[in-house]
């Protein structure tokens, strides 16, 4: 028997939502709270200060979950503001009520 893990993909976005930062993750919660305490100091979202979730959407299967993370980086700027506007009308930070659920 395979056990499979469900998976997240994710789209944080700086102060200012002009850049936004793709990722995939299995711990969705752990994973944002690392982005906004800044765990990795190098990283892409720590340079340009990407700690405010503006959407995320769950999969079933992890192998799902980066297939559309894939498929969302490969998309263009405009697709993925619409996608963020239409799950995130006014662009909150999304993170404080996944911790509240």
């Amino acid at each position: 028997m395979v056990f499979q893990r469900g998976g997240h993909v994710y789209i944080l976005a700086n102060k200012y939502n002009s850049v936004l930062y793709i990722g995939v993750t299995s711990e969705l919660i752990s994973r944002v709270w690392q982005h906004k305490n800044k765990s990795n100091p190098g990283s892409f979202t720590s340079k340009y200060n990407c700690n405010k979730l503006v959407y995320y959407a769950g999969f079933n299967h992890i192998e799902e979950a980066i297939a559309e993370e894939k498929r969302l980086k490969g998309s263009n700027r405009e697709y993925k503001r619409r996608l963020i506007s239409e799950f995130n009308s006014e662009w909150k930070d999304l993170y404080q009520g996944l911790i509240d659920e």
